[in-house]
């Protein structure tokens, strides 16, 4: 089975293309959203532990635990040396069901994969891009975010230019949804065709 990392900046389409890859009957998994599950569960004791007063109703207010992270990375080092682990279990668990299940193919969408540095042992890694005002526009325009937070997490991220030149396949969001589509679809036959063969 081929291991499909997919990353790319804020809001450059990855959760568009992830859902293309789900409607080809690839099985994918989200880190973002088993974040959100274990803000949901798990995770909401540890968090509430680190951050008191950020839990309500047994889950995790993400917005308020964005305010107070935003401008201290020590913090959100913190956050993360205790949930990346949590994900990463979650990862190894789908992985495991998805080579049982006798998939060819499974995508993986992490946003900070070059960032973190950790190696999740991906056989291939697939860039989302969009053009910069693209990007921005599509990411002011989402709920509680500001120019301050979206700097924040831009600051973070790799340049574009420079996960282009790091990925193995690059998929364009900036363009027609149907020439994403069937970008999305030319890279599942490519990487289905030989699942086993030589990588």
């Amino acid at each position: 089975m081929r291991k499909l990392g997919l990353t790319g900046s804020i809001a450059t389409g990855k959760s568009t293309v992830l859902a293309i890859f789900a409607e080809l009957d690839v099985p994918v998994f989200s880190a973002d959203a088993a974040v959100h599950e274990l803000y949901r569960g798990e995770a909401v004791p540890l968090v509430e532990q680190l951050f008191p007063g950020v839990s309500h109703n047994g889950e995790i207010d993400r917005v308020e635990l964005s305010r107070r992270l935003v401008g201290h990375p020590k913090r959100l080092a913190t956050l993360e040396s205790t949930i990346h682990p949590l994900v990463r279990k979650r990862l190894a668990a789908f992985l495991a069901d998805a080579e049982a299940g006798g998939a060819a193919l499974a995508v993986i969408d992490v946003p900070l994969l070059f960032e973190t540095g950790f190696d999740y042992g991906f056989d291939h890694v697939a860039v989302t891009l969009a053009d910069d005002a693209t990007m921005r526009a599509r990411a002011l325009a989402r709920p509680g975010m500001t120019v301050e937070k979206l700097d924040a997490i831009l600051a973070r991220q790799l340049p574009q230019a420079e996960k282009a030149k790091r990925a193995d396949y690059i998929i364009r969001t900036d363009v027609p949804i149907g020439d994403t589509r069937a970008a999305v679809v030319a890279l599942v036959e490519t990487l289905s065709a030989n699942p086993k063969g030589p990588r």
